[in-house]
């Protein structure tokens, strides 16, 4: 055995070279396949809680595009709001999250619903308090403490207008609508829309690049193993 062998026997057998490629192989994983998201915020509630980790499919829009319905994870537009100040230590534990995929990253992400395709026309409400999708109102049974609507008394026509009017909004290409399942706990596209006389310039969207992946399971709690088909419910037309 020559001493180049003896060397690169020994140095595979340190624990160092062994946590570098455990770090190596979770860091492919989760920047190719299924990254762990952590549940920051009560939005999407009671679909995902807060602190909830979930496995995000980063290959669910291979050769596909996202549908209505989808729960998806998505880099945080500039156009959402500020960025969060970060402190020197912050940042450097956020910089070794962005390059391995594990822990805390600086880029800030969300998890909304998809209700808006590009090309789509989005409103609310119609006379039932329903989501609109291209003039057809959707069933959303997902959605946790809605916005107060009353038929005839706080509605989208009424003088005291529902909270939860807004609309109509065309979406442009590359353009998806997204919004939180805790509806009335929500930042999400259409939040500053839902003022009387705005206008479809106070939607924020999110571009086909932004989104990394749609959520399809659940790490953490395990209780929640096994439940993935509460996630995604595709978009169906509500009952008048």
């Amino acid at each position: 055995m020559t001493p180049k062998t003896v060397k690169a026997r020994t140095l595979l057998r340190s624990p160092w070279i062994h946590v570098l490629l455990a770090l190596m192989a979770v860091s492919l994983v989760q920047g190719f396949l299924v990254k762990v998201y952590s549940v920051p915020s009560g939005s999407m509630e009671q679909t995902l809680n807060v602190g909830d980790r979930v496995l995000v499919n980063r290959t669910a829009y291979t050769g596909s595009e996202p549908k209505r319905g989808d729960v998806v994870v998505f880099r945080k537009p500039a156009g959402w709001g500020p960025a969060p100040q970060r402190g020197t230590l912050r940042t450097g534990v956020g910089g070794f999250g962005e390059v391995t995929g594990i822990g805390p990253a600086n880029t800030e992400y969300l998890a909304k619903r998809v209700v808006g395709l590009p090309g789509d026309a989005v409103e609310c409400c119609d006379v039932g308090g329903h989501v609109t999708v291209n003039g057809g109102a959707v069933a959303e049974p997902y959605v946790f403490e809605d916005l107060a609507f009353i038929t005839g008394s706080t509605d989208c026509s009424t003088t005291v207008r529902s909270p939860r009017c807004f609309g109509p909004i065309l979406l442009g290409e590359d353009q998806y609508l997204l919004l939180g399942d805790h509806r009335s706990r929500s930042e999400d596209s259409v939040t500053a829309c839902r003022a009387a006389g705005s206008t479809g310039s106070c939607v924020k969207t999110a571009g086909r690049a932004d989104i990394i992946g749609r959520v399809d399971g659940f790490l953490f709690p395990f209780t929640k193993w096994g439940s993935a088909h509460t996630i995604t419910q595709p978009l169906t037309s509500a009952q008048r």
